[in-house]
């Protein structure tokens, strides 16, 4: 009897070590209406490739879970493999960071309904993009009209048009860096820096990076960002 009791304490302890020994700094639920079966991966930017970091097997019931190692908020990408196409719509982009996030979605509009909560990076991810996909309709509406009149060889159009594209894009790179400063708090700051404006003036650049809080220049893009910055003024 002594020697059962010994050995259920230990099962217990063992139970007990088990449970705590998870490493996961993100914890991820969600729901992909619609969809019976089919392989999610959860992938990361690795060099210049993305690469899986988790699988999730969908076998009759659309929700689904997972656990992650995350040390430092960074966007992940949801792939849905649907064993037809591997379209670029089969990917939801979301800015992870420590700490439980949602992910509901349906089969039909994977991409357009995803829903993402649980992230400030991601709500201000969703701002910024609101606003920057405005001077990227703009800027293709002006080159269709630049297009038109390159065809007809009208030259003042074809002046005024570039001048315009020009001066959307000098809008476009000024909105994203006051984004940055004024978001020096959260690790979108630096991505934003390295994502959008990479090309930008050095000076600009150079303040988005000094502007950053000790917490975000310690971050993934934080340190990206110092280094980048630092192999330019090198150069």
């Amino acid at each position: 009897m002594k020697k059962s009791i010994l050995a259920l304490a230990s099962l217990l302890i063992v139970a007990s070590c088990n449970k705590t020994e998870s490493n996961a700094d993100l914890y991820i639920t969600g729901n992909i209406k619609g969809l019976k079966k089919g392989t999610l991966y959860i992938q990361r930017i690795v060099d210049t490739a993305l690469v899986a970091i988790d699988t999730i097997v969908i076998d009759g019931k659309s929700t689904f879970e997972a656990e992650l190692d995350l040390k430092s908020p960074e966007m992940l990408y949801l792939f849905l493999d649907r064993g037809v196409s591997n379209s670029k719509d089969n990917n939801i982009a979301f800015f992870a960071e420590p700490g439980k996030m949602t992910i509901d979605t349906t089969l039909d509009s994977y991409l357009m309904d995803a829903k993402i909560t649980g992230s400030k990076n991601q709500e201000l991810l969703e701002e910024y993009s609101k606003i920057n996909s405005k001077f990227n309709e703009e800027n293709l509406d002006l080159i269709a009209k630049k297009f038109r009149a390159i065809k007809y060889k009208k030259e003042t159009a074809i002046d005024s048009l570039t001048k315009k594209q020009e001066s959307n894009i000098k809008r476009k790179y000024l909105f994203a860096t006051n984004f940055a400063i004024n978001n020096k708090d959260h690790e979108i700051a630096p991505y934003v820096a390295l994502a959008e404006i990479y090309d930008i003036n050095l000076k600009y650049l150079d303040t988005i990076q000094k502007s950053m809080t000790p917490k975000v220049a310690q971050s993934l893009y934080g340190k990206k960002l110092t280094s980048y910055v630092n192999d330019i003024k090198k150069q």
